[in-house]
């Protein structure tokens, strides 16, 4: 007999392992992440809606989900199986939307809170004999499970009407994965015409990967041919390596044909049997849960790992992308920084204005000339860093993400950045002037506007402003010129390693709020090992 663990420290060391699964992010567009996040979110729903609460509460009734392609006659079974419609069933497809749970009135308590499926809201309500549906929230209908209550159905079994695995509606079909991985007991329902679709085999192979306790249910089979389906399919079974899973055939009846209608007791007689023993024997109803928890512990081993790789995976990535931006923004910034000591802002019109200053260019004039072309330099920088940046993540995968590529049009442009970066250095750079004029002891203090068109001239000038730096000494003196000059300087480069540094962190913002980071990995890996020594 298998005994479950339930002992506080195996409970708290796989709550903190669900915590580090929950925290893990695959949001770059990469290869693996469409994987890891279904894996994630299947290991998540496991977690949450079977294995925790299972582990908590061992006490709880079995839970048998049933399971199964679109018009398998998945509500016809478990209304025959209960004795009464509790879950409608019809000829139109998909019938069961909202999943249905049914227990008998003293077990009701296990399943009205939140134990298990936390995330479905409740409605419960005596179902009526008409076909009318019963009234459900209309803000979210996907999301909640109907509960209800039949005296027919021994205590210790619910029995869930999942919807199709293969339902046209998306949701649904999340739904229905989301609602097997809460299942002490799997029953996969096919038809004696769909028993080789491929989805189905794919979650009978899943329950085999997680070593659940499943059963198969072989429906609407034609009396005539039932030896040859039933041989065919217990082939196909033991081919997967599935020989052993209990298998029960109902045959095609007139109750079944459209759906409406409850099967004979007989037909059913068997699989209720079989599901009656799992819950009331002891011996039973302890190798279901220890077998499907314990294969899920055990599947942890391989799920960890592969996702602490796909969480790996993204950083580098995102890694790749940072270091393109690195690279192209310091390659810019190194450039800039080398024009400005080569004094190639004093090129074009500010180059024309400087040569006319001060007969025909008032100092106004040259500030505006100079501003404008250390702004059309940084400009161009940018520009050149960001194509830098764009080519190198065209060959990146990673990037392929509208949150990386697209601008957002309601943002300020980076030339009205730029320029208002320029004017704000300007303005102090006038104010650094007025203060070196003030500070001379003269009766007549020269203009701080053309004191401080000197100084820029000096800085942005290069060898060709060699004047502009004897035209300051004459009017504020050799130390003052040094002074002003030092603190100038200082205050271009501040600025100018401002505009870069805002530019480069701007580009990055969308890949940091991706927040990807490197710790997932070795969280994953740390909380599984600390889980299996628990065990």
């Amino acid at each position: 007999m298998v005994t479950l663990d339930v002992r506080p420290q195996l409970l708290d060391a796989l709550s903190a392992l669900r915590d580090r699964v929950a925290a893990a992010r695959f949001p770059l567009p990469l290869a693996g992440a469409p994987r890891a996040r279904a894996n994630r979110d299947e290991l998540l729903a496991q977690l949450d809606d079977y294995l925790v609460p299972r582990l908590r509460e061992p006490e709880a009734p079995l839970l048998a989900v049933v399971g199964g392609s679109t018009g398998a006659g998945k509500s016809t079974l478990v209304n025959s199986l209960v004795g009464r419609r509790v879950s409608e069933a019809g000829v139109l497809r998909p019938t069961t939307r909202t999943p249905v749970l049914v227990c008998n009135p003293e077990d009701h308590h296990w399943f009205s809170g939140m134990r298990v499926l936390p995330d479905l809201n409740r409605v419960w309500a005596p179902r009526r004999d008409t076909s009318d549906d019963i009234a459900i929230p209309n803000d979210d209908p996907a999301r909640v499970l109907r509960v209800e209550t039949a005296e027919s159905l021994p205590s210790g079994l619910a029995l869930l009407d999942a919807p199709d695995i293969d339902s046209l509606v998306a949701d649904n079909r999340v739904l229905a994965a989301e609602l097997i991985c809460a299942a002490d007991i799997w029953v996969m329902v096919t038809t004696a015409a769909r028993y080789a679709d491929a989805v189905p085999w794919h979650l009978l192979r899943t329950a085999k990967e997680y070593d659940v306790t499943l059963v198969t249910v072989l429906d609407r089979v034609p009396h005539q041919v039932v030896s040859e389906v039933s041989r065919q399919y217990g082939a196909l079974l033991a081919k997967a390596g599935l020989g052993d899973v209990p298998r029960f055939t109902v045959p095609e009846l007139p109750e079944s044909a459209w759906g409406g209608g409850l099967l004979p007791a007989t037909a059913v007689a068997p699989l209720r049997t079989w599901l009656l023993q799992q819950a009331h024997d002891p011996g039973s109803r302890h190798h279901v849960m220890g077998r499907t928890a314990y294969g899920l512990l055990d599947s942890l081993k391989a799920r960890l790992p592969e996702l602490a790789a796909a969480a790996s995976a993204q950083y580098a990535a995102a890694l790749r992308l940072t270091a393109a931006v690195d690279a192209a923004y310091d390659s810019e910034h190194a450039r800039v920084r080398g024009r400005l000591q080569a004094g190639a802002v004093l090129a074009g019109d500010a180059l024309k204005r400087w040569r006319a200053f001060p007969l025909d260019c008032t100092a106004a004039e040259l500030l505006d000339a100079l501003a404008e072309s250390l702004a059309a330099l940084l400009l161009c920088s940018v520009t050149a860093a960001d194509e830098r940046v764009d080519d190198a993540w065209r060959r990146e995968p990673a990037a392929d993400s509208p949150g990386l590529t697209e601008r957002d049009p309601s943002l300020e442009s980076v030339e009205h950045r730029i320029g208002l970066a320029v004017r704000r250095w300007r303005r102090e750079l006038e104010e650094y002037a007025e203060d070196e004029v003030r500070e001379l002891d003269r009766s007549v203090a020269p203009d701080p506007e053309v004191v401080a068109a000197l100084v820029a001239t000096v800085l942005l000038g290069g060898r060709r402003a060699r004047s502009a730096g004897e035209g300051l000494g004459e009017r504020i003196g050799a130390h003052g010129a040094l002074r002003l000059r030092d603190r100038a300087g200082r205050l271009l480069a501040d600025y100018v390693d401002r505009v870069m540094h805002g530019e480069r962190e701007r580009r990055l913002a969308p890949l940091d709020a991706l927040e990807v980071h490197p710790e997932p990995q070795a969280e994953l890996i740390a909380a599984l090992s600390v889980l299996q020594k628990e065990r």
